[in-house]
């Protein structure tokens, strides 16, 4: 008679720790500038949802939304001034059409460093929106000085109010 094999047991794998250190590391930046975070339950290319405050801890229109990325083994090219990560191209469509804006961190496990992007005005600004439709994959380049920081996550306010500040005068609501 064969031998029965004992059932393994699910595992927390190396992939699934980093993942949670990279929303850590996130979410202690926002937490520094007096902000919050929320996870999504459902991952459909968006993990968190920054939320901001303003001096008298009133919470302010809009959000940010972000992707992470963790990595044991940080790409860089440039002579290490680039970081590079490939994404997908039904992640890149999804965040062309998200009117708040989407930063990109790939979160470096080794060093405990993560480095941002701005997708939409990066998308933009590259030309790439068109170019990418006909590839499955995209590699986009991080600059090395991108570190995500309190300074980055106050930066992601400005890039949000910028845009609510464009939608106030073209929003109308009907019934």
């Amino acid at each position: 008679m064969a031998k029965r094999m004992p059932a393994r047991r699910k595992r927390r794998t190396r992939e699934h720790v980093i993942a949670d250190l990279s929303a850590n590391h996130v979410e202690r930046q926002a937490l520094l500038c007096g902000y919050s975070v929320e996870r999504r339950a459902h991952d459909y290319g968006i993990d968190l949802v920054l939320f901001t405050y303003d001096a008298n801890g009133e919470v302010e229109n809009g959000e940010v939304l972000l992707q992470l990325k963790a990595t044991d083994h940080l790409k860089t090219v440039s002579g290490g001034e680039q970081v590079v990560f490939r994404l997908e191209r039904a992640d890149m469509l999804a965040w062309l059409h998200e009117p708040m804006p989407v930063i990109l961190v790939v979160y470096d496990a080794a060093q405990d460093t993560g480095y941002w992007l701005y997708v939409q005005a990066y998308l933009t600004r590259r030309g790439i929106a068109r170019a990418f439709r006909r590839s499955e994959t995209l590699t986009v380049r991080i600059p090395r000085r991108n570190v995500l920081d309190q300074a980055a996550v106050r930066q992601f306010a400005v890039f949000r109010d910028r845009i609510l500040a464009q939608a106030a005068r073209q929003v109308r609501h009907h019934e």
